[in-house]
């Protein structure tokens, strides 16, 4: 029997992505064509990398699971991963650093769609030789993934590299502190 293909795992941090959107990028809560296609995202894991994507969108369901949005992701080639935890406990957050950490144990490489630091201890960790990426707003990741890209980490900007969106987004200027004016803002 033939190995399986090695496969890249894109694990989707849908509430990490829709609020920055919709808070830092739109200033409210974004419409559905506004909202990420994420089919994209999958096709381009496959381009990138040249091999299969699996697609994993951890979703936070403890009141409510919104059906046609799951139906949507499974449609699209997407394995929802639906969660449901203690209040105020981060449950997308846990299971993807569960996730990311028993990838480590498989031969595959892992794309993290998400803007958080929660996330760079797993990731770091994955930086052994595999193809590691983190894809989202390039001006809201965490600094803390900037030094793992002299380790191999390759990252993603979702609007300009992927292309996930339909239209162009409304784009924050980040202010050199030599430029900063505080009349601008006063």
């Amino acid at each position: 029997m033939a190995d399986a293909p090695r496969s890249t795992y894109v694990l989707v941090d849908g509430e990490n992505i829709d609020a920055t959107l919709g808070t830092s990028i739109l200033g409210r809560r974004p419409r559905p064509e506004e909202r990420p296609r994420w089919e994209r995202l999958l096709q381009f894991a496959q381009d990138r990398w040249d091999q299969p994507a699996v697609g994993l969108f951890f979703l936070a369901a403890n009141s409510e699971l919104p059906m046609t949005f799951v139906q949507a992701l499974l449609a699209i080639g997407y394995r929802p991963v639906p969660l449901s935890g203690a209040p105020g406990e981060k449950v997308v957050d846990i299971a993807i650093q569960r996730t990311l950490t028993a990838l480590k144990d498989r031969e595959a490489d892992a794309l993290l769609v998400s803007n958080d630091g929660d996330f760079v201890g797993e990731v770091e960790a994955l930086l052994d030789g595999r193809r590691v990426g983190v894809a989202g707003f390039t001006e809201f990741r965490n600094h803390l993934f900037a030094p793992l890209v002299e380790r191999g980490l390759e990252t993603f900007d979702l609007e300009y590299d992927v292309a996930a969106f339909n239209e162009r987004l409304p784009r924050v200027r980040i202010i050199p502190i030599d430029e900063f004016d505080p009349a601008q803002f006063l």
